[in-house]
């Protein structure tokens, strides 16, 4: 661990994606602050640019962009972390279990993770979002689903490699059940990658949520998001109202580059051969 820290204060690409996160958590801590609600309306001003009394505008809907910016960072971020929660409570025993139980149980669990892989995320998430219909759920549901493979994969990948070391060996010698083993002696070893494999899934299921949510497959008009806010105003993308759309953009870029940026360097800080791998050699 004192290594792993070492590694993470020396990484210039953590220090920015630490830097860019807290940005995006601001944000997200300033919403009661903002200067009108996010579904208040200024129709007297309509779609207009940047002024005193609208920092960044206002939409075609008369929505304040720069409230509702702030206000759906809260949300596109809870989106974020309850897909990849939902990813990590379904995957991580489904890849426990398939790795170590091996045989025939492995075969049938894997097998259905295949078949959801042979399939583009992407499409993926629309079908379900289609037959659970639209909403803040729906996404996060979608979302969840489509992580779940990458997760059990992961975590089985790591379990087949724990499950035959001394330690493992010497609880089962023991006489302990399959089911303190993994959750005693296993999945504690295993945290590192899921760690990892978390962080940088934040940022493709944000980014995810948002290419949902602009076809229009999420939350009505009225919900503050990222993606939300997009959907709404394609229809100004190619009119020059740029303060309608560059600003949740911006938003979801930075967003998914600091988890990026923070998974790149949790994992070469964790890993120990990367961590090796990484320093010069002595002379």
């Amino acid at each position: 661990m004192r290594d792993a820290l070492a590694s993470l204060r020396r990484d210039r690409g953590a220090w920015i994606g630490a830097g860019l996160l807290a940005l995006v958590v601001l944000m997200a801590a300033a919403a009661p602050l903002a200067p009108y609600a996010p579904t208040e309306r200024d129709r007297e001003a309509g779609l207009a640019g940047p002024s005193a009394a609208h920092w960044l505008g206002t939409d075609g809907a008369s929505y304040d962009v720069f409230s509702r910016l702030l206000h759906g960072a809260r949300t596109t971020l809870w989106t974020g972390l309850a897909a990849v929660g939902l990813a990590l409570c379904v995957g991580v025993p489904l890849g426990a279990v398939s790795g170590y139980a091996g045989g025939r149980t492995d075969q049938v669990l894997m097998r259905a993770v295949d078949v959801m892989l042979a399939f583009p995320s992407i499409v993926l998430a629309i079908g379900i979002a289609a037959v659970l219909g639209r909403g803040l759920v729906t996404v996060i549901v979608a979302v969840g689903a489509v992580n779940v493979p990458v997760v059990a994969r992961q975590v089985r990948a790591s379990v087949l490699q724990v499950r035959e070391m001394d330690f493992v060996l010497a609880a089962r010698a023991l006489g302990y059940r399959p089911v303190r083993i993994l959750a005693r002696h296993i999945l504690p070893n295993c945290l590192a990658p899921i760690l990892v494999l978390s962080t940088l899934g934040l940022g493709f299921a944000i980014l995810s949520a948002a290419g949902l949510n602009f076809l229009g497959l999420g939350p009505e008009a009225r919900v503050a998001e990222w993606g939300v806010m997009l959907n709404e105003v394609r229809q100004h993308i190619l009119n020059g109202e740029w303060w309608v759309y560059v600003p949740p953009g911006c938003a979801i870029a930075v967003t998914v580059l600091g988890f990026n940026l923070l998974g790149d360097a949790l994992r070469q800080a964790l890993d120990p051969r990367v961590r090796r791998a990484g320093r010069p050699a002595r002379s």
